[in-house]
């Protein structure tokens, strides 16, 4: 009996220990899936990065973009930016028929402080790319539903000191003071509402730190008019609560 015994708590130890591994891998899968993973740039000869975004309460289908500068704000490359703005072309950006279609469609006011850092300028005067003259798909992607994975790669001429930019706009995000009525004559600040906010982190490829975390400085022109970046953001409420976190690690090979 003692051993029949024994060998019964053995099997239900075993049991036990299985189906422990198996929970633990269903919840690491489920935590896996969460997450939207984005190739872009990968023709690039230099080192490899990774960024992670976690959306927060108030994230409802915002647009991107992630690029990188050197110390003195000159821009370098582009690393991610949503189709739409990189094609010209919104899913929602034509209602002649009544009903909302596919269309060509420019928003300066989307991701200002991005247009202007890459410096090219359109016949309209704006810095967004038209349909004639679209991002390359290297760097474009469908805005990602929530929690995504970007992983990319620099040019092999980026300096071992840079910065990387994150910035995050999200149409018809009204509050108390950024009002549908604000700026009535400008029909460029009614698509953007509360202004894009921009997250930055600056890397240093030498110190070989784990993760950089980008962090929150400031907003962008409210109807795209530069690219400065303002810091005061006194005035913003649920804009504040579109991301809850962002990490970049930069992968030595």
């Amino acid at each position: 009996m003692k051993k029949i015994f024994s060998i019964t708590i053995v099997l239900i130890v075993a049991g036990l220990a299985v189906l422990i591994n198996s929970c633990k891998t269903s919840r690491m899968s489920k935590t896996a899936s969460l997450y939207d993973t984005l190739y872009t740039s990968q023709d690039k000869p230099g080192l490899s990065l990774e960024m992670v975004f976690e959306k927060g309460k108030a994230h409802n289908y915002p647009l991107m973009a992630v690029w990188i500068t050197d110390t003195s704000y000159k821009y370098l490359q582009t690393l991610y930016v949503a189709e739409s703005i990189a094609k010209g072309v919104f899913r929602h950006g034509e209602t002649s028929t009544g009903k909302w279609l596919p269309g060509e469609r420019r928003r300066p006011a989307a991701l200002p402080v991005w247009a202007h850092s890459r410096g090219v300028k359109e016949e309209d005067g704006w810095y967004v790319p038209t349909v004639k003259t679209p991002i390359a798909d290297a760097y474009t992607g469908a805005t990602p539903l929530g929690n995504f994975v970007l992983n990319s790669r620099l040019k092999d001429d980026i300096p071992p000191v840079f910065d990387i930019y994150f910035e995050i706009n999200q149409t018809w995000d009204w509050n108390d003071f950024w009002t549908n009525d604000k700026y009535p004559d400008d029909e460029e600040y009614k698509t953007s509402c509360q202004p894009s906010l921009v997250y930055r982190a600056r890397i240093n490829t030498a110190e070989k730190l784990a993760q950089y975390e980008l962090k929150l400085i400031g907003h962008g022109h409210y109807s795209g008019k530069d690219g400065n970046i303002y810091p005061d953001l006194g005035t913003f409420t649920t804009a504040l609560e579109i991301t809850k976190w962002v990490y970049v690690t930069v992968k030595q090979e």
